[in-house]
């Protein structure tokens, strides 16, 4: 048997703490500020539809001294959005809201639709990180953080607050009907407040909620909304190639941790990966901080299957 030399042993050593050394550094003085706009197409309006340019963002979890990242958002004005959706977590810090306000520019005189997450009401305080991988571990809130304001600062702009209320707007002449729900993140959801359906005479029906809960994704797509739009997950945040996210921070699978999918039978989930980090853990590794711009387009009209026995009567399917 080979016997291994203590210097060997030694370079070995050497060299796996360089990696891992070199590795925190990208992750946290290059990737975290590698931001990127990913774009999508979504068919999820009525067939004949025109397109709708939804520009997401979410999770700035802003700190005022983060200048490269206010200086990339005030840039996203260009893409001349027709909705902005802001899925919370904006804030990291007590003077946040000016910061906020100001890298939002332009974007805040285009319709927009937001809700709020934990990050918007208290502050990030360090945690283990070995807690992430616990679903149901105990939760530590820092000191308050001033939502209000930036509720102010949003609404006298003119987004709409979707907490727990149900909107129908029209933007660039399409018709959509609204609703949100407060952080299930902080267990603060209650969907009973605009439980049931959207309105039939709407184009397109959105959802938004911070976290991505299924009791909530459930309970959208079980009243028919055509789009439900989250955050929270960060992407996962620390990624590895070939296996994605190692955690998705919230009930969903990890499949899920960020872009397109669908939930249930007729609605399609947008999650972000987001654009910011906790000042406590200020890396991300094969997860880029990111905006998305959503190009919605018309769904193909649905055609029956040849044996679904639609548009027939009963006894007409049994007959075939």
């Amino acid at each position: 048997m080979p016997v291994i030399s203590t210097s060997a042993i030694r370079r070995t050593a050497l060299g796996a703490a360089g990696a891992a050394v070199a590795g925190i550094g990208y992750a946290s003085l290059i990737e975290r500020n590698a931001f990127v706009l990913r774009e999508a197409t979504m068919p999820v309006l009525q067939p004949g539809s025109s397109s709708l340019r939804v520009l997401h963002i979410s999770d700035l979890h802003m700190m005022p001294g983060q200048k490269l990242k206010q200086q990339w958002l005030r840039e996203l004005d260009r893409l001349e959005p027709d909705l902005v959706v802001n899925t919370g977590d904006n804030l990291s810090h007590q003077k946040s809201v000016p910061a906020v306000v100001q890298a939002l520019g332009g974007l805040l005189s285009r319709p927009g639709l937001f809700v709020f997450g934990s990050n918007d009401y208290f502050a990030p305080v360090p945690k283990n990180p070995a807690k992430y991988f616990k679903k149901d571990h105990r939760r530590v809130y820092g000191a308050p953080l001033p939502w209000k304001d930036l509720r102010a600062a949003f609404t006298e702009r003119g987004w709409l607050d979707l907490t727990h209320v149900r909107r129908d707007v029209e933007v660039a002449g399409i018709r959509i009907a609204s609703a949100g729900v407060d952080d299930p993140h902080l267990q603060r959801d209650r969907y009973d407040t605009v439980a049931g359906a959207p309105n039939p005479l709407a184009v397109l029906s959105i959802g938004l909620t911070h976290s991505p809960e299924p009791r909530v994704l459930d309970r959208f797509a079980e009243d028919g909304y055509d789009l439900v739009m989250a955050g929270h997950t960060h992407g996962g945040q620390l990624c590895l190639p070939g296996y994605g996210a190692l955690v998705t921070n919230c009930g969903i699978d990890r499949s899920r941790v960020k872009g397109s999918s669908k939930w249930g039978a007729h609605t399609q989930l947008h999650v972000s990966a987001g654009l910011g980090t906790s000042p406590w853990a200020p890396y991300r590794f094969c997860c880029r901080p990111e905006a998305t711009l959503l190009t919605l387009v018309a769904a193909p009209p649905k055609r029956p299957s040849a044996d679904s026995g639609q548009g027939v009567s009963p006894s007409e399917a049994i007959a075939r």
